[in-house]
């Protein structure tokens, strides 16, 4: 059965793969391959993760995938790997908050594209992504258009200190 699932996510049959998973973790729940099951489950939702200019709920499954696996099996070689893709679902979330915040900019609506921003800096999950200095750049823009100087002097002084 698990053979099976692994033969859909071979031939990208993301959802027939998730199923057999699915169907293996009911029938047989305490099995030695019940970690693999739950890893593939994450890997099919994570393989389908498309462009943050889409709707980002294949990229929410896969979060909640991964962080199951972590959850479950914290010690397992599929725990260390779901953690690194973790990050990589962070960095896509608060890429679609970037988007939508230049979106925003672009249109002279400052201040939603400030909440999108702040956002990017102030989510722990977003933190440690590759937007943070591009948020903060953009923030210092935004408080700037809308008059807010010392708002801006902040966010630029965080930027210049990221980026020594």
């Amino acid at each position: 059965m698990l053979m099976e699932a692994y033969t859909h996510y071979q031939a990208q049959q993301y959802d027939d793969s998730i199923e057999d998973a699915q169907r293996f973790i009911s029938l047989h729940p305490g099995n030695e391959s019940a970690p693999y099951a739950y890893y593939l489950i994450a890997i099919c939702h994570f393989e389908r993760i498309l462009d943050v200019g889409r709707d980002q709920g294949t990229t929410e499954r896969a979060l909640q995938a991964l962080q199951d696996v972590v959850r479950r099996y914290p010690e397992s070689d599929y725990a260390r790997d779901a953690r690194l893709k973790i990050d990589m679902v962070y960095d896509q979330l608060a890429g679609k908050e970037m988007t939508v915040g230049r979106y925003y900019l672009r249109n002279d609506q400052q201040l939603a594209a400030i909440n999108r921003f702040r956002n990017v800096i102030e989510n722990p999950n977003y933190q440690r992504t590759s937007h943070v200095p591009e948020a903060l750049h953009r923030l210092v823009e935004a408080y700037l258009s809308v008059g807010m100087t010392e708002e801006a002097q902040r966010m630029a002084a965080i930027l210049g200190y990221l980026m020594l």
